[in-house]
């Protein structure tokens, strides 16, 4: 089902250039350009799991091509000839979208472009595409849409639309994919310190209190201040979770003294940690799994997110997430002494403290600097970023960021370490979407240091899983970054062809056993 819905991303895309060669404007674009980063979004991992859901988000975008071809036609436009752009599936039920989606299944995709390596550069633009539109979506929801982003999302799309193995064109549109994720990953910056204030360095509690309480998960930030105004007064308390917990950080949020803390750690825990949480759950945006049946009748979904027989909330509307706040049990007492962690390490904080962080280097107080970050999952192998921040020297700097910093963040070895000048030497800069502060700060110490970014005593370490972390990674790229490692094992959809372009190119390299990599990372390697 998911497959026929980005076809018709695909398909719609086609449309949305034709429309603007024909001279289109920003207004008459608004409605094609917010149900592709919604239909978009809806597709990404742990999302939505919901088919009827999908269905009308298909079914709504006939409704849109329709829109967009009587726009064309009034503007003197021309007719998109590509065979994509013409299906007709506004007539179809949800089993025969299905039916459909198997037509244009990755596998029969790859079958008729006939080239393996110029699929595998299809599939990881639309994985980063798909991660793009996703951090989109999230600066709409506080405000923000930038016509010329869409229109490169539109052209990005339109480009993957079509069978044609074109080695170079694909290559070089995944790396225009990856600058659009870089432009957009600096407008959701500055949308969430323009809504909320900029973020600073808040230590959050991460210990229960007592009363009644309603858990927050995903990345929305709005979701959760429309939540904190509706459940003033009313003796609840709020938790974050997850993709949430920067929250903490925005002087806008953290001023509700009924923001109480966070619980638990990242999403793939959560079929344990949210059948212990005494509330109802809301999950404003990725990740959600399929729910247990101890909590299922108190989990609430929002936005894009969608799971069959969960109940989904409509336009902000927390009135029945706080009645059955009010109907549970809550927390029975506070627990003492208190556990706190310190979120917050934005750019706007860092950089302020580069000239410190500059003299460490200089005196050999800091012997390097680490990024471990990117999404986290549930299997064995990703116990390394655990093992490798662990082992690292002590007088290493560790940035962290995204879901794998859970890893970190709560590691008992590495809670409460300070480096030789006093400096905490793990810096929680955020989650995926907050991305946009590791690229400043390393530029911006390049350009104190008069090198590049790949000159700096920087290694960077990520953990891939799904396509949020395909966007930065692409925005790396594009950049020119070199000598990430990837892991716990190199996306399934690279060929080795592709591979060795990345080698060759930008030194890209898989994650190994962790002493190794620690003596060639130490080494600058």
């Amino acid at each position: 089902m998911q497959d026929a819905l980005v076809h018709t991303v695909k398909s719609i895309s086609l449309w949305c250039v034709a429309a603007r060669q024909a001279g289109a404007t920003a207004e008459e674009m608004y409605e094609a350009n917010w149900w592709t980063l919604r239909s978009t979004f809806s597709t990404l991992t742990n999302v939505n799991f919901d088919e009827d859901r999908i269905a009308e988000f298909i079914l709504e975008g006939q409704k849109v091509k329709k829109y967009l071809s009587d726009l064309v036609s009034k503007k003197g436009g021309t007719v998109p000839s590509d065979e994509v752009a013409n299906v007709d599936l506004s007539s179809m039920n949800t089993a025969e979208l299905e039916e459909y989606g198997y037509t244009v299944s990755v596998p029969n995709l790859q079958r008729t472009m006939g080239n393996d390596d110029c699929f595998s550069l299809v599939e990881i633009g639309t994985y980063a595409l798909k991660g793009a539109c996703a951090y989109a979506a999230h600066c709409h929801q506080l405000g923000y849409m930038d016509e010329e982003i869409m229109q490169e999302i539109h052209q990005a799309f339109a480009k993957l639309a079509s069978s044609e193995p074109d080695m170079s064109g694909l290559l070089a549109n995944a790396l225009k994919v990856g600058e659009i994720s870089g432009k957009v990953l600096k407008l959701l910056d500055e949308a969430h310190a323009n809504t909320f204030g900029a973020p600073e360095p808040t230590e959050v509690k991460v210990t229960a209190t007592k009363g009644k309480c309603i858990l927050v998960s995903g990345h929305d930030l709005v979701d959760l201040e429309a939540l904190l105004k509706q459940t003033e007064g009313k003796g609840i308390n709020v938790y974050t979770h997850g993709e949430m917990l920067p929250a903490h950080s925005y002087p806008g949020l953290k001023k509700y003294p009924h923001l109480v803390g966070n619980y638990g750690t990242a999403w793939q825990n959560q079929k344990f940690e949210f059948a212990g949480f005494p509330g109802p759950i809301i999950v404003t945006t990725n990740c959600i799994l399929e729910p247990r049946r101890m909590y299922r009748d108190r989990i609430y979904s929002i936005n894009e997110v969608g799971v069959s027989g969960v109940k989904h909330l409509q336009n902000r509307d927390f009135s029945e997430v706080i009645e059955k706040a009010q109907s549970c049990k809550g927390f029975p007492k506070t627990i003492k002494p208190a556990g706190y962690h310190t979120v917050g390490f934005n750019h706007r904080a860092v950089l302020p403290m580069a000239g410190d962080v500059i003299d460490a280097v200089q005196k050999g107080i800091i012997s390097r600097i680490f990024l471990i970050g990117g999404c986290d999952g549930s299997q064995f192998d990703r116990n390394y970023f655990t093992e490798l921040a662990e082992e690292l020297p002590d007088d290493t700097l560790i940035l962290t960021l995204g879901c794998a910093k859970n890893r970190l963040i709560h590691s008992e070895k590495l809670i409460n370490q300070t480096l030789g000048n006093g400096m905490p030497r793990v810096l929680d800069m955020g989650q995926c979407n907050d991305s946009y502060s590791a690229i400043v700060v390393a530029t911006e110490l390049a350009k104190a240091l008069d090198c590049t970014v790949n000159d700096l005593p920087l290694s960077l370490c990520l953990s891939h899983l799904e396509q949020k972390a395909a966007a930065v990674l692409l925005t790396l790229l594009q950049m020119g970054v070199k000598n990430i490692r990837l892991g716990p094992s190199l996306p399934a959809y690279i060929t080795p062809n592709v591979l060795n372009v990345l080698v060759e190119n930008y030194n890209i390299m898989p994650t190994g056993d962790v002493q190794s990599d620690i003596k060639l990372m130490m080494g600058g390697k």
